[in-house]
């Protein structure tokens, strides 16, 4: 039976034995289909197939019928070990050659299979006891991959589902997947008009920002600014291009080539538009000598970077070649790291509220075992940022192993008003490029010694956050941010003029307004600022404009009444002031 309430490792065994299932009824009813691999993913698994027949949405339900008669046989999962040599000869006469392959890159002696039933898989394990758990699940679409993900090799048909313990909680999670559709900051991006992606003229990836979105960005943006001001940031700019021979000092051109644009011919010198901000910061770190007292020193930037993603996985705001990174680097000593990670960690953790990212998830990645550096050095930092979290009083998971190259990291995960998790924040201990590039201070022994680099991003790039702000408020976004603040709507032509004052006068007062005066039925008007998501609909018919008043009303509907307008402008005045609140209490 399962349990009351599941964990996580009861999630993964359950999801990963409907991927199990699933499989064994598309290799029934879709004869000469190969398997490839099947993992759980969070809410759910999916599989990838390499089958002569294309799949369409009504085999989705076969399937589903299938699986059903497949989990209430009460089949147990059973694991068995083979030799390598044994398992290529048993999946090579089934035409398998997908699996082979995964035995061959394995390189290991003995191998795995887990068996239900008439049904045997390649698998590591970690699996249900029987199949007769399996009994709220649901397929949900079908999708393009490339075997290894290259597109150079098979292109395959990836089934997602998702599978739950219970009725309710797979009711509830299709439920939210039906508000996220509705949600999908895509549709309401050209809906309330803020950004537009032109495939066709400009090339895909590439974001326009619209007025309306242009204004949602420019809020983040000074919010930001007046926050890191106060943190003892400097602000910089850097070029969008740079030689080739940076990026080869860097290490990107060895490493991160694949996600680097071709480079440019200019004056026989090869130039590429930059991945990353890091090395431009360390350039005008390096334009002049440091002592130790100027240490730390934190570089800002609102850092527009380009990166190549191949067309299929490029998705609206969230995956795209060209986007700006709240982007900063802090040069520090090592006997500075610690506090600079705790202050970083409270800082991160105080932005992420005023956008009301409550639920926060925090890893912590440590060394992995290709590195830079030392193991002292490593060991140093991975204490930092413990002792860092612990300093804040913060709950966290480790992630053995998956630190970057460079050195360990710390991510912080949100969770949006759909329950889904979002990593946006991360903070990184660099020990590799201060070497690389030489970066210095002068010492109280007047020595040259090697600056620590902490890479941080607040909220990552921030077009993925607009895109999922976008999906988070479903477009109603709160007064500070909401591109409009207040929609004058006349009854009449007759109060156009002092519509048209009542705009000029909240304008003048800093905030956000339109006039809507077409001569059309005040009920169309409410209703269409409405689906515009406009935080207070301002109603100036004959009565108002005798009394200089307005009418007002919420976006939800909610009728305030009538109001003087200066009682209204307070009132507004107070809920966009509301992120200026919660900055204050950042200190």
């Amino acid at each position: 039976m399962p349990p009351t309430k599941p964990d996580v490792d009861y999630l993964y065994k359950l999801r990963h034995s409907t991927t199990h299932v699933m499989a064994q009824a598309v290799q029934e009813l879709f004869p000469g289909t190969k398997l490839t691999i099947g993992p759980p993913i969070e809410d759910g698994f999916y599989y990838d197939f390499d089958s002569p027949h294309r799949f369409a949405p009504e085999d989705l339900e076969k399937i589903e019928a299938r699986m059903r008669e497949i989990s209430a046989g009460n089949h147990q999962f059973v694991m068995s070990a083979h030799s390598s040599d044994e398992a290529r000869r048993f999946w090579g006469e089934r035409g398998e050659n997908y699996k082979v392959e995964i035995i061959d890159d394995l390189n290991e002696p003995t191998v795995t299979y887990c068996s239900h039933g008439a049904f045997t898989d390649l698998c590591r394990g970690n699996h249900l006891e029987s199949t007769r758990d399996i009994r709220h699940f649901k397929l949900l679409k079908v999708a393009g991959a490339y075997w290894r993900g290259d597109e150079k090799r098979a292109q395959l048909q990836r089934i997602y589902g998702t599978a739950w313990p219970t009725k309710e909680e797979l009711e509830g999670y299709l439920a939210r997947l039906e508000e996220a559709k509705k949600r999908d900051h895509r549709d309401l991006g050209q809906k309330l008009d803020l950004f537009s992606i032109q495939h066709e003229t400009a090339g895909p990836g590439l974001v326009f920002w619209h007025p309306k979105g242009t204004v949602i960005r420019t809020q983040i943006e000074n919010l930001l600014k007046d926050t890191l001001s106060r943190e003892g940031y400097d602000f910089v700019v850097t070029p969008h291009v740079a030689r080739l021979d940076l990026w080869k000092t860097s290490g990107h051109w060895d490493y991160y080539r694949q996600n680097m644009f071709t480079p440019m011919e200019i004056e026989n010198q090869p130039f590429v538009v930059k991945p990353m901000n890091c090395p431009g910061h360390i350039l005008i770190y390096k334009s002049r000598l440091h002592s130790y007292r100027e240490l730390p020193l934190r570089y800002a930037e609102f850092g527009t970077v380009y990166r190549y993603e191949r067309s299929g996985v490029m998705h609206g705001l969230l995956r795209v070649r060209g986007f700006t990174q709240d982007d900063a680097h802090i040069f520090c000593r090592m006997d500075q790291m610690e506090e600079e990670c705790s202050n970083l960690l409270r800082l991160t953790l105080q932005v992420l509220k005023i956008f009301g990212f409550n639920d926060v998830r925090i890893m912590l990645s440590t060394r992995p075992e290709r590195f830079s550096g030392t193991p002292e050095g490593w060991d140093l930092a991975e204490g930092a940022l413990r002792n860092a979290l612990k300093s804040q009083g913060l709950s966290y998971e480790v992630d053995p192993g998956e630190g970057v190259f460079y050195g360990p990291k710390v991510d912080l995960k949100i969770r949006d008003s759909l329950n889904r998790e979002w990593q946006c924040s991360t903070i990184q201990v660099d020990f590799n490029l201060p070497q690389k590039f030489d970066v210095t201070y002068r010492d109280a022994s007047s020595r040259d010694s090697h600056c620590v680099m902490i890479h941080r991003a607040l909220l990552g790039s921030l077009e993925r956050f607009i895109g999922i702000l976008i999906e988070h408020y479903g477009g109603a976004f709160p007064v500070w941010l909401a591109p409009v603040q207040a929609k004058v709507l006349t009854i009449t032509d007759k109060q156009s003029d002092y519509a048209a004052s009542v705009a000029r006068e909240l304008r003048s007062a800093g905030f956000r307004a339109e006039v809507d005066d077409r001569p059309e039925k005040i009920n169309s008007k409410v209703r269409e600022a409405a689906m515009a998501r406009i935080p207070y609909l301002l109603v100036a018919g004959g009565r108002e404009a005798e009394s200089r008043s307005v009418s007002v009303r919420g976006r939800d509907g909610a009728n305030l009444g009538p109001m003087p307008l200066g009682a209204f402008m307070e009132k507004l005045g107070r809920e966009a002031a509301e992120k200026i609140d919660n900055l204050s209490s950042i200190s």
